[in-house]
């Protein structure tokens, strides 16, 4: 019967209702008034995501213990639909981030073309380039902050789970590197051919083909965005340790290099 009082103590605490805390858990009422009369038991999932909502260890829901959490367990629990639906959601902001700031590369193109008709190009790359903020701005709005927890404490999974998404992670990684590999060889051939005409070794042969170079560059960058994007993604689930300390250690240089300068 601990679990069933304890339970019951720590949701009065927290001031939730039976059918508050049932929504959080994605149960029922009736299934929270049974744990808490001790007529039944959550399974694995819904005891890790109880532990993370009173901010617990599992060894004090059932055993009454140190109400901290342990090193080990202390972290986030998501779930199978939270990660997946993380991953789905950074699809669907990447492809039109990826597309703005692919048009706004490509709204070079028009002065390249009508450099001697200002009134045509710049009215072309106000077009082009509004475009592409437009989807960038459409990418911000789409964002949604109830995934922002991923990004700042460790995450708990269901171990199968866990082992079928790295399974996962390296079948996509593997199907990637085809298409990241075309991307950076187009970025590649660009920047070599405005190289050569900077340093005058083509002797202005080029020239004639900066459109063609800026429209590989905007293809290779709408190529990589999102595979970057989804591969960190993946990276933040199946390497989740991994991942916050290089998120630390960024943070920390950021904080170091903005003491200096106040300093």
């Amino acid at each position: 019967m601990i679990f069933g009082e304890t339970l019951y103590k720590l949701r009065k605490e927290k001031g939730l209702s039976q059918e508050a805390m049932a929504e959080k858990l994605n149960t029922s009422r009736q299934a929270i008034s049974k744990w808490e009369n001790g007529q039944g038991f959550p399974e694995t999932e819904k005891l890790l995501m109880i532990s993370n909502m009173f901010e617990v260890s599992v060894d004090y829901l059932l055993k009454g213990t140190s109400k901290e959490q342990n090193k080990n367990e202390r972290g986030h629990y998501v779930s199978k639909e939270m990660a997946e639906g993380f991953l789905m959601h950074v699809n669907k902001t990447t492809i039109p981030f990826a597309l703005g700031i692919s048009l706004l590369i490509l709204s070079t193109i028009p002065y390249l073309v009508f450099k001697d008709r200002p009134e045509v190009y710049s009215f072309l790359i106000i077009i082009i380039a509004t475009l592409g903020v437009l989807q960038i701005v459409t990418a911000v709005m789409r964002t949604d902050n109830s995934y922002a927890v991923l990004k700042q404490d460790p995450l708990l999974f269901d171990h199968h789970y866990l082992e079928a998404l790295k399974q996962r992670y390296k079948e996509v990684k593997k199907k990637y590197t085809t298409v990241a590999t075309i991307g950076i060889v187009l970025i590649a051939i660009s920047f070599v051919g405005f190289l050569l005409e900077s340093k005058d070794i083509s002797h202005g042969v080029l020239v004639p083909y900066y459109p063609v170079l800026v429209v590989f560059i905007a293809i290779g960058v709408s190529l990589l965005i999102p595979i970057i994007m989804m591969i960190e993604s993946y990276e933040l689930l199946v390497k989740n340790e991994a991942h916050l300390e290089r998120l630390n250690a960024k943070s920390n240089k950021k904080w170091k290099r903005k003491w200096k300068e106040w300093f």
